[in-house]
């Protein structure tokens, strides 16, 4: 059985080490200003979030089928029983947890980075535009003056 347990550990670990180049693509993404990937970004993070999920129950059903409890402390003794290559297996597994949290923590500070920028960008323009522009869309040069800028 500890052989099913360190299988499906490295199961865990190579989906969280495609999960982390996701993340790392996202915040490329970010970074050179390529929202329009973003989408399908986001959705493969969602298929593998997913999966993540699953395979965190699997391994809890393991674990009870091992005879131990689920949730962290079952994981790490089914890990200490299970011998030296079980035991590392989880060890690198945890680590990659960490680097994905604290990865994707990043990547949503960055969206919230963007998102204000944005909306002040926003604000911005839409004061200035008040000042300049009428509903009509007719630039205001002096009070009561105008010049078109589209027909319509």
């Amino acid at each position: 059985m500890s052989q099913s347990l360190l299988a499906h550990l490295r199961t865990e670990t190579a989906c969280i080490e495609e999960f982390l180049a996701v993340l790392d693509r996202e915040a490329k993404a970010m970074s050179d200003h390529v929202f329009s990937d973003l989408a399908a970004i986001a959705g493969h993070k969602t298929l593998l979030l997913d999966r993540m999920a699953e395979l965190d129950r699997q391994r809890e059903a393991l674990q009870s089928a091992l005879g131990f409890k689920p949730g962290r402390p079952g994981a790490d003794a089914a890990a200490a029983a299970g011998g030296p290559a079980v035991k590392q297996a989880w060890a690198e597994l945890l680590v990659l947890a960490v680097q994905a949290r604290s990865h994707n923590l990043r990547n949503g500070s960055m969206v919230y980075a963007h998102l204000d920028f944005t909306q002040q960008a926003l604000h911005f323009l839409q004061a200035s535009a008040q000042l300049f522009y009428g509903r009509d869309g007719v630039r205001k040069t002096q009070a009561g003056s105008g010049t078109r800028l589209a027909a319509g």
